[in-house]
């Protein structure tokens, strides 16, 4: 098939919520996850794949194969019924772009799939301690019958926090499995990552945005830098858990340009994308992304 990734890739995402929940535990109380040793916030992969494979569902029209799907009646399908939807797994792994990427494991009767995703991320984290914040508040509606007055709601929410989150594209992941993951797939899952995470509107989610994301094409097999989410900064003078705001602080990434451009001849491409009210420093002054990467190869997205 053409157009098969052959070359590896590493992934850096970046994004802020403002009075939200980025990523709620449902054995406590959907809080939001919380390293109670450094304060910092804990997003998972799956949140992160779940935000991708929506976007590429209902705005995109893409096959999803991990996505909710309801019989006539209301209930939710099982997953031996989405999987009677296709035939064979050679006909998933063609036809549900979620399973190119990130890889599935299903097992019912005598069907049985088992794909390590080319596509994989590490849990995100804030670049900064994060406050936690519980909101109590009413309802209009009683709970149920004999009930004159409306019920209290409760939930916990950050006023803020920037997530930082690392993957990588594993060519061999998906020659090795025989997995047709195209290049078309991986800028599709980018822009599910910027797009989907815009359109993050639930009750709970509204308030997402994304500020970052960098893709660095490596020409070279079997090689990457590596955490590359560890090798930039939130800059800023007030306490962590006073920021409110992406503008509260600037994005150093001095370090970030300095690995780039060490590898510089192991680097075919890199793309990216920011928000313009994000700022950067490099080596302890105001720049523009542009005028950092300068000498390397750069391609701008547009979404």
């Amino acid at each position: 098939m053409e157009n098969v990734i052959k070359n590896r890739a590493e992934i850096l995402f970046l994004y802020d919520v403002s009075f939200a929940n980025p990523n709620g535990d449902p054995v406590d109380e959907n809080k939001p996850r919380i390293d109670e040793e450094t304060g910092i916030n804990i997003v998972t992969d799956v949140r992160l794949k779940r935000t991708i494979r929506d976007y590429l569902a209902y705005y995109k029209g893409k096959e999803v194969f991990i996505i909710e799907t309801r019989k006539d009646n209301g209930e939710l399908r099982t997953k031996k019924d989405r999987i009677e939807d296709f035939g064979t797994n050679e006909d998933i792994i063609a036809k549900c772009i979620d399973v190119r990427l990130f890889g599935a494991t299903t097992a019912v009767k005598d069907k049985m799939m088992i794909l390590t995703g080319p596509v994989q991320f590490k849990y995100g984290k804030s670049l900064h301690r994060i406050n936690l914040m519980y909101v109590k508040g009413t309802t209009v509606m009683p709970s149920g019958e004999g009930r004159e007055q409306g019920t209290f709601t409760e939930k916990y929410i950050l006023p803020y926090s920037l997530i930082a989150f690392y993957g990588i594209v594993n060519e061999n992941a998906a020659i090795n499995q025989n997995i047709p993951l195209t290049d078309e797939d991986v800028d599709l899952m980018l822009e599910g990552m910027w797009n989907g995470t815009k359109n993050l509107m639930s009750g709970s989610k509204m308030g997402h945005m994304p500020r970052l994301l960098i893709e660095v094409v490596y020409q070279e097999n079997n090689y990457q830098i590596g955490e590359l989410e560890k090798r930039i900064k939130f800059v800023h003078e007030m306490e962590d858990e006073e920021i409110r705001d992406i503008q509260d602080g600037k994005l150093d990434i001095t370090e970030l340009v300095a690995v780039l451009k060490q590898n510089q001849e192991k680097i075919k491409l890199i793309k990216y994308i920011y928000d313009d009210r994000v700022t950067f420093t490099c080596n302890g002054e105001e720049c523009t992304l542009e005028k950092a990467l300068k000498g390397l190869n750069i391609q701008k997205l547009q979404y």
